[in-house]
């Protein structure tokens, strides 16, 4: 059991150190508990340690050396993804390949065959369980992951036109909600899951068209990552800021709302342990969540929104009914169908159903502003239909 145990424990210290080490408040990077090639790198190195092989020093140097570089990229992507570079960083790894292989001393080494089998539950285990936690991997891929971020990219769907820009109001701000929510009346912020723009400029003027009449401002911006949770934050996030040790704070909108009298609320058509939204929104500041048990409509969110809205409307005492409200939508959540024909049909039939639903209700509630946009483009969809939005960049539209 040891033989097993004490590599999964040395794995993960190398994996996650670097990833705590490095750790901010308010970041959202997803990264597994267990680095895949760290995991097997230190099962050969005890292999070839136990073994009697020819220059066996020369080829466990070659192994732990190995081990090192690997931990040194997985530090590289997380410390990328915050604009940073390894510097200083590189004592991380350092320290945790030796800590490593230090407690793997008094631990004998699987035979090659056991070793092979292991590593493949593990991969099984992991791609069986990314069905049930996607937003937290059981393994992480260090090098593909690199490769991935350095790949040559299609400069067609990552970089808008300069007529594209200045036409459709482009911003490179992660955050638009802030700039455009009022203070003086309700507010509903609406996340539409999905919401990407399509390189058919056709599409994408028939969607913007669906708000005609309501319009006060429209345009697109860049998400960091193309996650529904760190849209949530970016798009309810007020300010930034660093205290005098350089910790980073931050305040969020249903603060400050509350702050200024208002009712503030949450809503989502489906349970709190999804995306993990238990453990943040109410941290967030609002006051009110509603939750369903089982993934539901956003038709009856719609409802629910309308009744909110009516609730102290009817009398004298409106401003002191003010509320804000964040809902973030399902209707077009992936998978819908595996054929790319039909993805695309029920993709749009849902989205035009969601966006119109949500131009309706602005239409009954001219007093009360809206800011909708999109959360990210449709990453989870089939690559064929994927490739036909823009990466990162979602539509934004502000009514009444």
């Amino acid at each position: 059991m040891k033989k097993i145990v004490y590599p999964l424990i040395a794995t993960a210290l190398i994996t996650i150190a670097p990833f705590l080490a490095t750790f901010e408040k308010g970041q959202d990077i997803v990264h597994g508990l267990f680095s895949f090639s760290i995991l097997a790198l230190l099962l050969f190195f005890l292999l070839v340690r136990d073994s009697s092989i020819k220059m066996k020093t020369v080829v466990l140097v070659a192994v732990y050396g190995l081990l090192f570089v690997v931990n040194v990229v997985d530090l590289q992507n997380i410390l990328s993804l915050q604009g940073k570079t390894v510097s200083w960083h590189f004592v991380i790894p350092l320290a945790t390949c030796f800590f490593a292989v230090v407690l793997l001393k008094p631990i004998k080494a699987l035979r090659l065959s056991k070793i092979s089998f292991f590593l493949f539950v593990v991969l099984v285990s992991h791609l069986y369980l990314g069905h049930f936690f996607p937003e937290q991997p059981l393994l992480e891929f260090p090098v593909a992951k690199r490769l991935a971020q350095t790949a040559p990219n299609d400069w067609s769907r990552n970089h808008l036109t300069d007529d594209f820009r200045l036409k459709h109001n482009a911003t490179d701000s992660v955050s638009v909600t802030r700039y455009h929510v009022d203070t003086t009346r309700s507010n509903v912020v609406v996340l539409v899951e999905s919401w990407g723009i399509p390189l058919d400029t056709d599409k994408f003027n028939e969607e913007i068209a669906m708000f005609e009449g309501l319009l006060k401002e429209r345009g697109v911006h860049f998400r960091m990552y193309s996650r529904t949770r760190t849209a949530e934050r970016e798009d309810l996030l007020d300010s930034a800021w660093k205290d005098s040790t350089g910790r980073r704070d931050s305040l969020f909108m249903p603060k400050r709302f509350a702050e200024l009298g208002y009712k503030t609320f949450f809503l989502f058509g489906g349970d709190s342990t999804i995306q993990r939204r238990y453990k943040y929104i109410r941290n967030i500041g609002f006051q009110n969540v509603f939750w369903t048990d089982s993934t539901t409509a956003d038709s009856i969110m719609i409802a629910k929104l309308d009744s909110l809205l009516n609730e102290g409307n009817d009398s004298l005492a409106v401003a002191l009914n003010r509320k804000f409200i964040a809902w973030t939508t399902r209707d077009t959540r992936f998978p819908i169908s595996d054929d790319p024909i039909e993805v695309e049909k029920l993709y749009y039939a849902r989205l035009f159903g969601t966006l119109q639903m949500v131009a309706s209700l602005a239409k009954r509630h001219p007093e009360v502003r809206f800011v909708v946009q999109g959360d990210h483009e449709p990453i989870l969809s089939p690559m064929e239909f994927q490739k036909k939005f823009y990466k990162r960049w979602v539509p934004f539209v502000v009514l009444n």
